[in-house]
């Protein structure tokens, strides 16, 4: 990646582009989670979303195998969505602007008060 695609975000474009084309192969059940996923997992993203990347491909992965061994997509992430992404993000050390901006707070609040 050089400096420019990183600067205009084709770079990422690009992995999205090739990410749907994986998704448009899936079965349609797991094509609807993917845009459940994908509406749910964006907000866990940092200001350019490139700490998601390594995330989405991962789920697409899973999605991909279990597809494969014919598995519905119910089995695979269960009733919430929602509660997958937080987890999955959580687990991966992504951070939302809201957790880096309530760690600043939490840092200069202790830092007022003396105990840093």
């Amino acid at each position: 990646m050089n400096f420019w695609e990183k600067i205009t975000g084709s770079d990422m474009t690009k992995q999205m582009k090739s990410f749907e084309a994986r998704v448009q192969k899936l079965p349609a059940d797991y094509q609807a989670a993917w845009n459940q996923i994908n509406a749910n997992l964006w907000t866990h993203a940092d200001f350019t979303g490139r700490n998601l990347m390594p995330i989405v491909d991962g789920v697409l992965g899973l999605f991909e195998e279990t597809a494969a061994e014919g598995q519905h997509v119910r089995e695979v992430l269960g009733d919430d969505i929602k509660g997958f992404c937080s987890a999955l993000a959580g687990e991966e050390g992504a951070k939302s602007y809201r957790d880096k901006w309530r760690e600043q707070l939490n840092h200069s609040i202790a830092k007022k008060l003396g105990k840093k």
